[in-house]
């Protein structure tokens, strides 16, 4: 009886110039060695607590980004995927800001627009699609695109941010008084961005909401 094959894939996405892109790495062996795809490896029975501890392991080793936002996607399993046999992956997707990215990836991690259809090998493709319609989707209705946020950032940056995501542009009024019903934002006093107009507050996510987003009855 063959053994089925069980790992971990990651969908690490991040925002540059208002673009939604998302990791990826050149396969360093078979199969499809030198072909670009999601982070990901072998669960370690003997080492991962759990199928979230194996993702952030592979994704540190293999992007050097340190516990990022991180919520569990999907499972993909089956014959076809694979073509060393029957596999499961139990897949996550993680948000991190572009500055994270920059100061913190190894240089061998790609960034590619998520609408550019490219092939990719194993079942990556709809992988990378599962996870942006889960985010775009959740966008509507909680603070999850926070998390594409450097620490600190103030409002207008963050309706941007919003509106890249959701492909609209959105009332300022509506927008301040959805973030302000959801209540997941802290001030930090005394800190200002110059604009161009007057400063704007700079503002950064409660302790509490950093590990998982707050959900609206109703979108933004």
């Amino acid at each position: 009886m063959n053994q089925v094959i069980c790992t971990v894939d990651v969908v690490l996405l991040t925002l540059k110039e208002n673009a939604l892109q998302v990791a990826l790495l050149k396969r360093d062996r078979e199969p499809f060695q030198g072909s670009l795809a999601l982070p990901g490896g072998y669960i370690h029975a003997d080492e991962d607590a759990d199928a979230r501890d194996a993702a952030l392991r592979v994704l540190r080793d293999k992007t050097g980004i340190e516990t990022p936002y991180l919520e569990q996607l999907a499972t993909f399993s089956g014959m076809g995927r694979d073509p060393r046999g029957w596999s499961v992956s139990v897949v996550f997707y993680a948000l991190v800001s572009i500055d994270v990215i920059g100061k913190s990836c190894h240089p061998g991690v790609m960034l590619s627009d998520v609408d550019r259809k490219q092939k990719l090998p194993f079942d990556h493709r709809a992988v990378i699609d599962t996870a942006v319609a889960r985010l775009r989707s959740k966008s509507q209705y909680s603070s999850l695109p926070c998390h594409l946020l450097g620490e600190n950032f103030t409002l207008p940056q963050l309706q941007r941010v919003y509106e890249a995501l959701m492909g609209e542009a959105l009332n300022k009024v509506s927008f301040r008084r959805k973030i302000a019903e959801m209540d997941v934002l802290e001030s930090l006093e005394g800190q200002f961005v110059e604009g161009a107009h007057r400063p704007a507050q700079l503002y950064r996510l409660k302790q509490e909401w950093r590990d998982q987003p707050m959900l609206l009855e109703r979108g933004l």
